[in-house]
Parts: structure tokens; sequence; C-alpha cells
């Protein structure tokens, strides 16, 4: 056999030993041990390199290795008695940790965002949430997004508006756009996800929010508020967690799906191009972006903590993979290796024409 031949099925095998490896990786599920925490909100601490998550029965947050290690981060005391942690934001300009918190009827109602410091995990401020004038039921504090201003934007869940808490703790009603319709909460309704949820940054300047009961999505303008619809899909109906990858990604999560949405012109207009089906009995509430871009979802069992079914010790912390893009993945690493293949058969070529043009002006 030719020696050229010999590299070639060589050379072969090695990239098909590396594709195996590089593309059959299993996803990472991270399965944690922590009494009745029942988390509903989660964020990726990008400088700590750990999972945070909340906790709708502890005035606590907890941090999750990816070792699945879980321990407590900050426990609040101070709050207010049976309150809720929501959403969270990571704030890495100011390294903060801000948490959405929300106490229910037949409490009094409460809501509010509270910021804590990463170094000294002391909190810095307790920021109260003002009524638009409604019925306190229809205030439920939920998703939080920060901009690189540190200014912090919280969605009310059961009144479709957003509230704004700027970095020295003045908080308003920032978003309280027609465009959301008005889709009010009734009063049984306070957990029920009917308005606005959740809600991320985008580094251009906006924010994009999803409305859980109508499946629609809107860009919100992160300085004068003003909203506008940019996707209406019923599928996407029960949105809960939004999140964006670093290549423009966005995804959505609700309890029986995660849906991956792209856009062509900076969401003037959304499309929904993969989803994948999760298992309903884990009650997935919020989705994060960790290390390299990959995709993670939070099985908090929130069903149960709603119904009243309490003692959980174990939750989980799942990745999630598209297969369109693994798919595409795969085509781009097989043309790069065949690109890479070429150029070696050319260099062959060249190096054996030059070895035998050198042998001929020996001779």
């Amino acid at each position: 056999m030719a020696p050229i031949n010999r590299s070639l099925i060589l050379l072969f095998i090695l990239v098909q030993l590396f594709l195996s490896q590089t593309l059959a990786r299993k996803p990472h599920i991270i399965d944690f041990r922590s009494p009745n925490l029942y988390p509903e909100g989660l964020v990726w601490d990008p400088s700590a390199q750990h999972f945070v998550v909340s906790s709708l029965q502890h005035r606590t947050l907890v941090s999750v290795s990816d070792a699945g290690v879980a321990e407590t981060l900050i426990h609040d005391p101070n709050l207010p008695e049976n309150i809720s942690i929501l959403g969270l934001a990571i704030d890495s300009v100011n390294n903060r940790l801000l948490a959405a918190v929300h106490a229910a009827p037949p409490l009094p109602a409460f809501n509010a965002l509270a910021a804590y410091d990463l170094r000294s995990r002391r909190r810095i401020s307790l920021t109260p949430l003002p009524s638009d004038g409604t019925s306190s039921r229809r205030h439920v504090a939920n998703a939080v997004a920060v901009n690189f201003k540190g200014n912090a934007f919280v969605t009310n869940s059961a009144g479709n508006f957003i509230w704004k808490v700027d970095k020295d703790g003045s908080a308003s009603i920032f978003s309280k756009s027609a465009s959301y319709s008005s889709y009010p909460a009734t009063p049984n309704e306070v957990y029920s996800s009917s308005g606005l949820n959740g809600a991320v940054y985008v580094s251009k300047g906006y924010l994009l929010v999803v409305q859980s009961n109508t499946g629609k999505m809107y860009k919100v303008d992160a300085d004068d508020g003003t909203a506008r619809l940019v996707l209406l899909n019923k599928e996407l109906k029960g949105a809960d967690g939004i999140a964006a990858r670093r290549d423009g990604v966005v995804l959505v999560v609700c309890y029986k799906k995660l849906w991956f949405l792209k856009s062509e012109d900076s969401w003037g207009e959304g499309v929904v191009y993969d989803e994948i089906d999760l298992d309903e009995e884990k009650f997935a509430t919020a989705v994060t972006v960790g290390n390299e871009g990959r995709v993670y979802v939070l099985n908090g069992y929130v069903n149960e903590w709603l119904n009243g079914n309490l003692g959980r010790e174990m939750f989980g912390i799942e990745e999630m993979r598209s297969a369109k893009e693994s798919e595409e993945e795969r085509v781009w690493v097989y043309l790069l290796v065949g690109f890479g293949l070429a150029y070696f058969l050319f260099w062959r070529f060249q190096m054996k024409q030059l070895i035998g043009n050198m042998d001929k002006k020996t001779n």
C-alpha cells in the first residue's frame, strides 16, 4: 500500500475518533440535593463558575456546582416571612445578584427587588415595587433582567407591566404599553403565569419579554419602555424563563418545552427554529446559558409546591441541545475536515512535484 494511502486512512480514522468524541458527548445532567427548596429561578454566575437558584419555599439562594454540590450562597432572614424568591439576574458590571421577591395573598401582598453583593454576600438593598393603582393581587414580581448601567427590569406576571429599579434603588413603573393588550389575572391566579413573564436584556439596548398566556414575545426599548410585538406563536403559551446566547439565539422554556428562537433583523421579527419536549413532571421554569454557550434548564418540580406536596429533596439542572444545531455542527465539521484533506492532498502533490523537479536538476 502506498504511503500516501496509509496516511489518508490513518487521518480518516483520527477524524472519526475526534467527531465521535466531540459530537457524541452526553448532555450534562446535574442532580443536587436541597430539601424543600423548590427553585423557580436559575442563573449562571460566570465569575464564580457556578449556578445560582432561588427558592419558592425559603429565604435562601443556593449555589450549585457542575458536580451537583449545593451550598447556601445567601440566607436572608430579614426578608418578610413566607415570601418566595423568583427570578434572578447577575449584574456582572457591579458584581451584584438581583432577585425578585413576592408574597401573595392572603398574606400582605409584597413585591420587591433584592440586591446582594456577590463578594460579601450581604444585601445591598431591598426596593419595594410600586403599584400601578390596580389591585395588589395583580402584582407578581417575576423575572429580572439587568443592563450594563445597573438598571434592573422586573416583569409583573399578573399585571402586564414592567418595573424599573435603577442602580441607586429608585423604583418606577417603566413599561405599561398598550401593545401588551392587558390580560389581567383573576384573584386566584397570582401564581398562574398569566402575563409578562421571562425577560432578558440584549446588549443592543432592548429587552425581549415573553407573555405567558398568549405566546407573544415583545421587544421593549430599555430607555423609554416602548414595546412592539416581534413574535406570536400559540405554541409558546405557558412561556416562563428566557435567556440569550452570545450568537444571538434566544431560549424560551415552559414546563413542557424548550424553544430555540432567532432573528435576522435584530428582533424586528423572530422565528422558532427548533424545540425540545421536556419531562412535564420535572416542571422546568427557567433557562440559562453556561460555559461555552451551553443551554441549561431548571427542573424545580414547582407543580408539587403549587399543589402543597412538599418534602422533595432532589432537584436538577439539565443541559439541552438542539438537534438541528447538532446536525449543522456536524456538517460544518465535515466540511472543514474535507477542506483540510483537500489541502493535505494538494500539499502532497506539490511536494511530490518539487522533489521530482529537484531530482531532475540533480541528474
